[in-house]
This record gives structure tokens, C-alpha cells and sequence, in this order.
């Protein structure tokens, strides 16, 4: 989530990058190799927030243009809940594929099982392997190869308003118990809603999934989960929540209407990452950024935990520009790149020497996450778990707006899973 965000613009038209991507119909994009210096075209597709983290990842890029004068970076914001399918798309048409995507950690095993990346080891794309985090580099292998960079890592918390809470003489909730009571009490002071939990994309329903001991697959047995009886649990807990008005909730625009009502002041809580704590500081109530509270996500019946989340880089196998777009992502993801981000964007590093750097270690955001980030459930890294959640957001969504049942809804979603997943129980 990247995990999980929508971004909302689309920076530079589609249709201009097709054209201008250098991948396979743009042979103005070869690397000059006689000189030794990198030359031609490196076309990135960013998926990060537009309006706020893209600004970053740009000036960056650009960056990487300076230490390389011949090098022009074509850089383009494209959304995030649209980038897996586009770029499967171009790739497989052979034709307006970036060179580099910033692909969700999910998406790298899918786009890898589909030929679509070229590997890594062995390449200047991948230096200095040993000092990234494990769990960052869990998402990067397929069969025993690599096909992507870690970027960033992430996972969730509980973002809060301070002013709220005092005003309503509530401590953070630390169980789904205390979230219903805790908002029930912040109604009752202060008129406000007390959490927003966002209904359109079931990223957000994962920890409360992981909260009952459940979860979408067991790869390890190659079984689906879903459907068992902590699924239809975690259904019932998140219908709840909002059945009981200690949640208000969407069926679309879920990121636009959650982030505005929580930098409004509407709401005093959501669930997010580290991802939106740019855009939230740009509210009117965290002006004052000390006026941001997070804690952990509050904790099921059976447990405590959220999704392990990020962003890799990966570059595309059908590249005319490989030797530039390998030094590309060396350099967007090297330890000074990576302080820089953590600097301006409060996003976690997935290099362990990155945590020994100035901007690092002085950061409030990341010292809470990290530990998050350390006890992070993982997502299985099989090829088809960034389609997971096309099913499981539909019935999610069905749940919270009162269109189905828990149990229909964790029925029909491992009936979708099972339709996916061949063999699997």
C-alpha cells in the first residue's frame, strides 16, 4: 500500500505515456554502452499519492537525472488502483510498458509468474542485497529468483486526534471492545463520529481478519481460509462497528471521504500507514502536527496484528533501456534516496543501514512503525494474492452497507478463492 491507496489524479495523460514509454517501440531509448556513460530514456511509472508524495518521488528522480546528464527520466504518477492491471496490459501487449514500475509487494510474484520482469541478481539494480530488511525482501523472490527492489515497507495503525480525545476524556482503545466504547463516549461529548472505517477496500478489513485468527489463504497447505469461521467472525466485528454508529463508513471514494473527514475534525479515528501521514499533516486539525496521535490497530478476540505492506521496484523484461533503468533503481532505492523519503514522506526504509541515518533515527512516525513493521502479518507471496482482493472487496463492501450477511459474504468470497486457486481446499 501502497500499499492500499487510491491516489486520485492522474499526473501526466495515459495516452501520452504509451508513446513515450521507452520499452519496445522506442528504440531512441538504447543505452549508449560505447562510451561507457548511460544514455537514452527511463520511463517510471510512480503509483505513490498524487499531490503529495508524488511531488517527492519526482524531485528524486530527477536526482538521478543530474548524475546522469544523459539519462532523461519520464516520470508518471499513475494511480494506484489502476497501475497492476494497466501495466499487465502493456506488457502483454507488447507495447507502452514503462521500464520501471513501483509495484505494490503483491503485485512483484504476479508480475513475475507472468514473464513480465526480468531478474535482478547479478545486476547493478540490486546492490548490496544482505542489507535489506527480510521481511522487505520476502516480496522481491520467485522461485529462487529476484525480480524486485524494496523500496518502502509499511503496515497500519490507529491515527487519532489528540484534541478529540481530550475533549471527550478518552484513552486510545486498545480492542475492538474499547473502539465501540471509546467512539460511543466521543459521540456523546463532543457530537463527533468516533472512527471512520474505510468500505471500499478490504486492505482495511485485514486486520481485523488477522484480529480473530484468521486469514485469506494458507499457502503453506494450500487451503482457503477465508471461509472459516474466524472470516465470517471478522465480517460480523466490522459490521458491527458500524451497525452499532461507532463507525461511519462508504462504498466508494473510501480514501477521499476518510481522509478528509479525519483532517476535518468529523471523525477522531482511522485505521491507516505511514503512507497518508503527508497528506493528513495538510488537514486544518494537525496544523499542529503533535495534534496526530498512533497507536497499534486495536486487537481482535484472538489477536493483534496488521498487514505487512510496501512498495518494490521492479523494472520491465521487455525494456530497451536495461542498463539505465537498472542504475535507476539502485539509486531510488539506495540508503541516501531512502533517508531522503523518510525525511519528507515519514516512509519506513527498507534498508537496515537506512535506520542509522540522521533523518531515521529523529523520526517520530517511523519509530513507531518500525516495531509494527517488525510483527507484521505477511501476506502469502504466490502470484495470485494481489487478486485477492477484487471478491474479498466486493463482499466486504456488501457486509458494511447491509446488502448480504457475514456468512454469505465469507462464503461467496472462498467460493471466488477456490475458482482462483486450482487444487486448493
Amino acid at each position: 500500500m501502497r500499499r492500499g491507496i487510491t491516489a486520485t489524479a492522474l499526473v501526466a495523460a495515459l495516452a501520452l505515456a504509451a508513446t513515450a514509454c521507452g520499452s519496445d517501440d522506442d528504440k531512441s531509448n538504447d543505452t549508449s554502452k560505447s562510451s561507457g556513460e548511460l544514455s537514452g530514456t527511463v520511463t517510471w511509472w510512480d503509483t505513490s499519492t498524487a499531490g503529495s508524495e508524488d511531488k517527492v518521488f519526482k524531485k528524486i528522480a530527477e536526482g538521478f537525472e543530474k548524475e546522469h546528464p544523459k539519462v532523461d527520466v519520464k516520470y508518471v504518477n499513475v494511480p494506484f488502483g489502476d497501475a497492476q492491471n494497466k501495466f499487465k496490459n502493456a506488457a502483454q501487449a507488447g507495447s507502452g510498458a514503462p521500464d520501471v514500475i513501483r509495484s505494490e509487494v503483491a503485485w512483484t510474484p504476479e508480475f513475475a509468474d507472468l514473464g513480465y520482469l526480468a531478474p535482478l541478481d547479478g545486476t547493478p539494480a540490486l546492490q548490496k542485497a544482505d542489507d535489506f530488511l527480510k521481511q522487505a525482501a520476502a516480496s522481491t523472490k520467485y522461485k529462487d529468483k529476484t525480480y524486485a527492489v524494496p523500496q518502502v515497507i509499511d503496515s497500519m495503525g490507529i491515527f487519532y486526534n489528540k484534541k478529540i480525545f481530550k475533549d471527550a476524556g478518552v484513552e486510545v482503545p486498545k480492542t475492538v471492545d474499547e473502539l465501540k466504547a471509546v467512539s460511543k463516549k466521543i459521540k456523546a461529548k463532543t457530537g463527533k463520529t468516533g472512527f471512520y472505517l474505510r468500505g471500499d477496500d478490504a486492505y482495511w478489513f485485514l486486520s481485523f481478519l488477522y484480529g480473530e485468527g484468521g486469514d485469506m489463504v494458507d499457502a503453506s497447505d494450500k487451503s482457503v481460509t477465508i471461509d472459516n469461521p474466524a472470516g465470517v467472525k471478522a465480517m460480523k466485528v466490522v459490521k458491527d462497528l458500524v451497525d452499532s454508529g461507532a463507525a461511519k463508513t462508504d462504498a466508494t471514494d473510501g480514501w477521499d471521504n476518510m481522509q478528509a473527514s479525519f483532517k476535518d475534525g468529523d471523525v477522531a479515528m482511522m485505521i491507516n500507514g505511514p503512507w497518508a501521514v503527508a497528506d493528513t499533516y495538510a488537514g486544518k486539525e494537525f496544523k499542529d502536527k503533535t495534534n496526530l496521535g498512533v497507536a497499534p490497530v486495536p486487537a481482535g478476540s484472538v489477536a493483534q496484528g496488521a498487514p505487512q505492506g510496501g512498495h518494490n521496484l521492479a523494472v520491465y523484461a521487455g525494456s530497451k533501456n536495461l542498463d539505465a533503468s537498472y542504475a535507476f533503481v539502485d539509486y531510488m532505492t539506495s540508503v541516501k534516496t531512502q533517508a531522503q523519503v523518510t525525511k519528507e514522506l515519514n516512509l519506513l526504509p527498507t534498508r537496515t543501514s537506512a535506520y542509522a541515518q540522521e533523518s531515521v533515527v529523529d523520526n517520530e512516525i517511523v519509530g513507531f512503525f518500525k516495531p509494527v513493521v517488525e510483527s507484521a502479518v505477511e501476506r502469502p507471496w504466490i502470484p495470485e494474492t494481489g487478486s485477492l482482493f477484487a471478491p474479498l472487496v466486493t463482499e466486504y463492501t456488501k457486509v458494511l452497507t447491509g446488502q448480504t450477511t457475514p456468512e454469505k459474504a465469507a462464503k461467496t468470497t472462498g467460493d471466488s478463492y477456490r475458482k482462483l486457486l486450482k487444487g486448493w481446499k
